[in-house]
């Protein structure tokens, strides 16, 4: 008896979109208009990239026409809501001026409770840390501008 498998489509189809991303990479990178640059320039990194995406490209396309990638999970509707509502009230908070802490905060706490975490109040806390010490070491430490709302304020 012969166990017959199946080329899998969407491995294929996710293949193809690895393949389409890294030859953008490798356009993108073609593009840049460098004047002498010695030693590893900026183009480097855009080749590593577009490399790595390539050979992604092949990898998964070779398992999925020998049928062997694993089989898929359910999608898990309500997480998906909930990281994406996570994404729109940290989009909502930066552009009313709540500023990047609670916004990350506030992200942080949709993010647990997508994962089937239900502690709402130390997640936020969690997230309120995290989201200070980002902002201290982008903000203060490296000179980065991030969003500043009334808790950035007093900083």
């Amino acid at each position: 008896m012969t166990s017959h498998r199946r080329v899998d489509t969407a491995g294929l189809v996710i293949a193809l979109l690895l393949l389409a991303l890294s030859a953008a990479v490798f356009w993108d990178m073609n593009r840049l208009e460098l004047s002498s640059v010695y030693g590893v320039g900026p183009k480097a990194m855009p080749i590593v990239v577009g490399t790595g995406l390539a050979l992604l490209a092949l990898g998964n396309g070779v398992v999925a026409v020998r049928g062997g990638l694993p089989k898929r999970e359910t999608v898990d509707l309500t997480a998906i809501l909930l990281i994406l509502g996570g994404l729109g009230a940290l989009i909502a908070l930066i552009a009313l001026g709540g500023g990047f802490i609670l916004a990350t905060a506030t992200l942080f706490v949709a993010v647990a409770t997508a994962f089937g975490r239900r502690a709402y109040l130390v997640d936020f806390l969690i997230g309120f840390a995290l989201g200070t010490f980002a902002y201290l070491l982008f903000a203060k430490l490296l000179a980065l501008t991030l969003p500043v709302g009334p808790l950035e304020r007093l900083i």
